[in-house]
C-alpha cells in the first residue's frame, strides 16, 4: 500500500477528486472522497495510530479488515476498522489503545 497522493498535474488517469477533511485526535487531515480512513492517515504521513497490548505502535497490517490492528473510534463509535471505513467529510476520529493494564 502506498502512503502517498498522486498530484493532479501528474495523474495519468486525470481524476477529478473531491477533497475532504477529517479530524484525528484534534488534528485536521485532508483526503479525497473514496479514501478509507487508513488511506487518509497514511497519505498524511501517519503510519501508526494505535498501541497494542505491549505498547508497540500499530497501524495497517492486513489492509482488508481481517486483523483488527487499525481500530479507531469514528464519530463516537469505537472499534471501527480504519482500512474498511470510507472517510466522510467532517468525520471525527480518535485513536484507540490496547495497552496492558
Amino acid at each position: 500500500m502506498s502512503p502517498r497522493l498522486v498530484r493532479a498535474d501528474r495523474d495519468a488517469v486525470r481524476r477529478r477528486d473531491t477533497p475532504l477533511s477529517i479530524t484525528v485526535d484534534g488534528d485536521a487531515l485532508s483526503g479525497v472522497a473514496g479514501q478509507t480512513i487508513a488511506g487518509v492517515l497514511l497519505a498524511n504521513g501517519r503510519r501508526a495510530w494505535r498501541a497494542g497490548p505491549s505498547g508497540a505502535p500499530r497501524g495497517v497490517f492486513c489492509g482488508i479488515g481481517v486483523c483488527f490492528d487499525c481500530l479507531v473510534t469514528v464519530n463516537g463509535e469505537p472499534d471501527v476498522r480504519a482500512c474498511r471505513r470510507r472517510a466522510a467529510d467532517g468525520d471525527q476520529v480518535a485513536t484507540q489503545s490496547r495497552e496492558a493494564r
